[in-house]
């Protein structure tokens, strides 16, 4: 395991916060004071009067956004990996054995393209880039979709720390960039027979004759050392932290310390318990830290805090799509 404790930036910062406040929360939990509509007009107001905002985004928004990895979707993209692999959902199948580099690159273009290029179905990162765009805010997310840039946020206030599915990295550990990978994602979803439809975007035919593999020329290798390349996604110390990802953790870093004594909300968004020592605990250490921030959180059936902060905490139990529709209109 990395030892981040040794650098001065977000990342580590907001490990160590989360591993303080693993240690020492109590195991009490509340779901805040207050109903429903109470609570989004309380999260209104703090979002107009506080000095600062830090976002806290997990897999939830993007759920919330119409970006789900089973269902519909699944069921339209990925119909001959669900017949011949019995694969059922977009989150497994990024980790099953292919039996070859086609078929796998072939997933994984439809994976990328489907969650990284398109716009999501529901305008909901759109919604809340016209709640936060005059503010003093910064992005922490665990997500890899790119999402948050696409609906207009300042890529200067946005740090993704775990990946972008837009991006490759060679398998050469003395590698250390990322690389671009749009280009070939557009010529493998050509290849395998997806076609534009009126607003540019790839569908499947109406004949639904599709392949299931890329042609062998089109396995994507690193341009720089001939090396294969794979996803950059943080699955283990291979992950390629490259300089995008440390400006990233650097401007993280400083606008914490700008802010840390100011009146400054915490709002996380949709986050789950898979990495809660990113964002969730981290926010619930520095919300205990300084008296005068606040802890918002968002997300569905998901929507609790500490006990030690309840008193500063607004915890809503609501689809993020529904909360941010309301408080825009």
């Amino acid at each position: 395991m990395k030892n981040y404790y040794d650098e001065k930036n977000g990342y580590s910062q907001t490990i160590q916060k989360g591993m303080i406040g693993a240690r020492t929360f109590t195991k009490k939990f509340s779901d805040g004071n207050g109903t429903k509509k109470e609570k989004i007009e309380m999260l209104k107001n703090h979002i107009q009067k506080s000095d600062a905002i830090v976002v806290g985004a997990g897999a939830g928004l993007s759920t919330s956004a119409g970006l789900t990895y089973s269902g519909e979707r699944f069921e339209k993209y990925f119909f001959d990996f669900a017949e011949k692999y019995g694969i059922r959902d977009m989150y497994s199948g990024g980790f099953y054995p292919f039996e070859d580099d086609e078929t796998r690159w072939a997933w994984w273009s439809r994976h990328i393209y489907f969650n990284r290029y398109i716009e999501p179905p529901k305008p909901v990162y759109k919604n809340l880039f016209s709640v936060l765009k005059d503010k003093n805010y910064f992005v922490i997310t665990t997500n890899v979709d790119h999402q948050f840039q696409r609906a207009g946020f300042d890529k200067k206030r946005l740090f993704y720390t775990q990946g972008d599915y837009g991006l490759f990295q060679s398998v050469n550990p003395k590698n250390k960039k990322t690389y671009d990978n749009e280009d070939w994602v557009m010529t493998a979803m050509e290849a395998q027979g997806f076609v534009k439809d009126e607003s540019g975007v790839f569908t499947v035919p109406k004949d639904r004759k599709i392949s299931i593999q890329i042609p062998t020329r089109l396995i994507p290798k690193c341009k720089d050392d001939n090396f294969c390349v794979t996803m950059n996604l943080r699955a283990d110390d291979s992950f390629v932290e490259d300089e995008g990802w440390h400006r990233a953790s650097a401007a993280y870093y400083q606008f914490l310390e700008e802010n840390k004594n100011k009146h400054i909300l915490f709002l996380e968004l949709g986050v789950g318990a898979n990495t809660p020592v990113i964002i969730k605990y981290p926010f619930w250490q520095m919300t205990k830290e300084n008296e005068k921030s606040i802890y918002a959180c968002v997300n569905y059936k998901e929507a609790y805090c500490p006990s030690e902060i309840q008193d500063r905490s607004i915890c809503i139990d609501s689809d993020i799509a529904e909360v941010f529709g309301v408080i825009l209109n």
